[in-house]
């Protein structure tokens, strides 16, 4: 079922009842050629690509919940490729490529806006550094506008320009980059995948995967023993539970990503906006909502809510850089599995026992990455060669210390990332 305007018209013309269901719910096979781990954006995404460019189809999504259950749906939705490190640079340009033609091609609305995103700079040192960013993005054939305090006063009318401590300079504005709705992804990607012969099974969790002579073999679920050839594993922020199954230990560690949303308001923000001086970032969505996050709880943890220091350290730097939000009544809230690797860069790799693949350790980046993340690791599991945008994302550059990406300068230590 094709959705267009028309069918959209004549379903509420009567009574909405020939809708059909987005994809089916199969009883899991014997036996396929490929298994995926994970049914959230980049499981899906990794599924859609390999049937639509690559033509495998005795595909499986195992998936322990339902589908966009886990960390695509708990995440503030942002969208943009606004990365100053070769390797990191070009990817999410590809990504973002894939985002601009993503609903024609699934023929499903993600509600992908384009508002633009504006990094705010605070120094004359975060000025030099934005221009230098800006320029490596502009060297990618993406946009980059570096505005002054003037000219993003005319555009951003309610930020605390002033603040004593944080004075505002001026910003980076990333015209292309915005937002989408996150479930409508998962959704639309596992449409997609479903129509072309994937098998999307829930409440499957995955308990062990099966190794012969350092090859893969299949894996053990709660639904019983499953086969494959290949097996993906693709879950985030439970990447090191996971790969522990096989007898891997990851450079990775699970921390807590809190996000806010407030009661529905009138029009007030027209972009993404970020705070350089605090780690907050805010929008606001189709419903109004202010949409809005800021640093994970520093202490690994599993479990997918926060803690009130962390709900503090956002509000304070919210009302920091924008007083008006104060007035704002937080709706609700909830926490997200970020799976931290050392350099805040992911990893998308063979492993080594033969046929078993990792996507992992996107940090803050995992949902802007989706379609570009499963796009590249379809074709990577589908050839068994690295795609031109995601040569650096090699798991060995941990343990040889040579192609590390650390972005932000930090260093290796997963909680600064």
């Amino acid at each position: 079922m094709r959705f267009s305007g028309l069918r959209v018209l004549k379903e509420g013309l009567t009574g909405n009842r020939g809708w059909t269901p987005h994809w089916r719910d199969p009883e899991p096979k014997a036996d396929y050629d490929i298994i995926i781990i994970g049914g959230g954006g980049h499981g899906l995404s990794t599924a859609y690509y390999l049937a639509k460019e690559h033509g495998l189809t005795n595909v499986a999504v195992l998936e322990k919940g339902y589908l966009g259950g886990g960390n695509v749906g708990r995440n503030t939705t942002i969208v943009r490729a606004n990365y100053f490190l070769d390797g990191n640079s070009q990817f999410y340009s590809h990504s973002l490529k894939l985002w601009e033609g993503l609903e024609e091609d699934l023929n499903y609305n993600v509600m992908h806006s384009q508002r633009g995103i504006i990094n705010l700079f605070h120094s004359d040192g975060q000025r030099d550094a934005a221009a230098r960013r800006g320029n490596m993005m502009l060297s990618q054939g993406d946009d980059a506008v570096l505005l002054g305090r003037d000219e993003l006063r005319d555009m951003l009318l309610y930020l605390n320009y002033d603040n004593l401590r944080f004075p505002i300079y001026g910003g980076l504005y990333h015209p292309r980059g915005g937002t989408a709705r996150h479930d409508a992804v998962a959704w639309g990607y596992a449409r997609g995948a479903d129509s072309r012969g994937v098998d999307l099974i829930q409440n499957c969790e995955v308990t062990g995967i099966d190794i012969s002579d350092g090859r893969v073999t299949g894996v053990q679920t709660t639904r019983g023993a499953i086969r494959a050839k290949k097996v993906a594993m693709v879950v985030a922020g439970r990447s090191s539970q996971v790969a522990a199954m096989a007898g891997m230990h990851l450079p990775i560690e699970s921390h807590v990503l809190q996000a806010f949303v407030t009661e529905g308001l009138k029009p007030c923000i027209d972009h993404v906006v970020t705070f350089g001086m605090g780690h907050f970032y805010i929008s606001q969505s189709d419903k109004g909502g202010l949409v809005f996050g800021g640093d994970i709880d520093f202490y690994a943890s599993y479990a997918a809510r926060g803690n009130l220091p962390g709900v503090e350290s956002v509000m304070e730097a919210g009302v920091a850089l924008m007083p008006m939000i104060g007035k704002a009544r937080v709706l609700r809230s909830w926490g997200g599995i970020m799976d931290m690797s050392p350099d805040g860069s992911p990893v998308i790799d063979k492993t080594h026992i033969d046929g078993l693949y990792l996507n992992c350790g996107w940090n803050y980046g995992g949902f802007k990455a989706v379609p570009g993340s499963g796009h590249v690791f379809a074709h990577l599991i589908a050839t068994g060669q690295y795609h031109e945008n995601a040569t650096g994302f090699r798991l060995d550059r941990f343990r040889t210390g040579r192609g590390i990406l650390d972005e932000e300068g930090k260093g290796s230590q997963h909680n600064l990332h």
